[in-house]
């Protein structure tokens, strides 16, 4: 079994000598994509979609670790909202969402005269229903770090090794995640778990937490190391207030705690 190293090197061959763009959101998978392209491609971009679906926050972080890197970063719109197919919310929403997406990075990619698109998919993030793989591996997207075999937490040791201020930002996935398939995904609803999310993570401390929407419901998931966090009186009665702020009329805590993909149950 080849060492972290050798997994990382393998990436730096991978991408050695050609023009690339980087799908880069500003998360510790794609910021490592973006150094180790850096260190061996001819010619690096990195693009950042602005859409819905992504906290605005993440979109600020992501302009300040490109400043980090010293590596040109572009930024295109996205109106996810108006893509009907998405909205809707479907079971194939995830796999019609990264063919979008994909489709978008080559047209962009094509117009800077770069021939190769790579994004941050670890081989730690396989397990489960991974339609968007699918969708991206159809469009000829690659994957270096899934590819060589690169686990998330040697990602984020290679983070911390190399100075990364974002070797332990929390994993997020994209706010469409929050809604059963088949409930309407609408600017509204996107806005109300944003804003539970981040009242949740201000009132209790806690780094990872989930708002799945169900209706008038608010259902949290923790991470189960900091679950102990949500069980006191005022916090309880915080989180209620900030949910009915949000436009809940319920706010719940999910006993299971964080998992991935929890509305694929």
């Amino acid at each position: 079994m080849a060492n972290s190293e050798d997994k990382f090197n393998a990436v730096r061959d991978m991408l050695r000598g050609s023009g690339t763009l980087v799908a880069f959101s500003g998360g510790v998978d794609s910021t490592v994509l973006a150094l180790l392209a850096k260190e061996a491609a001819a010619k690096v971009v990195l693009l950042t979609v602005l859409s819905q679906v992504v906290p605005a926050a993440d979109h600020a972080s992501a302009e300040m670790v490109a400043r980090e890197l010293s590596i040109t970063h572009r930024v295109v719109t996205f109106d996810w909202l108006g893509q009907k197919e998405l909205s809707r919310n479907r079971e194939d929403r995830c796999y019609q969402c990264k063919r979008a997406l994909g489709r978008l990075w080559l047209t962009e990619a094509s117009k800077m005269g770069l021939s190769r698109v790579v994004e941050g998919t670890t081989a730690s993030e396989t397990e489960g229903r991974r339609p968007g793989l699918r969708a991206l591996a159809e469009l000829g997207i690659e994957s270096p770090l899934l590819k060589a075999g690169i686990r998330k937490e040697e990602v984020r040791t290679f983070a911390r090794a190399n100075g990364l201020s974002v070797h332990n930002r929390p994993s997020m996935a994209c706010l469409a995640t929050r809604f059963p398939y088949g409930t309407t995904i609408t600017a509204e609803g996107l806005s109300a778990v944003a804003q539970m999310e981040s009242a949740a993570r201000e009132i209790l401390g806690v780094v990872c937490v989930r708002a799945r929407a169900h209706g008038d419901v608010a259902r949290l998931e923790i991470a189960p190391q900091e679950m102990e966090r949500a069980f006191d009186i005022d916090r309880l009665r915080a989180l209620d207030e900030a949910g009915r702020k949000a436009g809940f009329k319920y706010v719940t805590i999910d006993a299971r705690g964080y998992r991935t993909g929890s509305m694929d149950e």
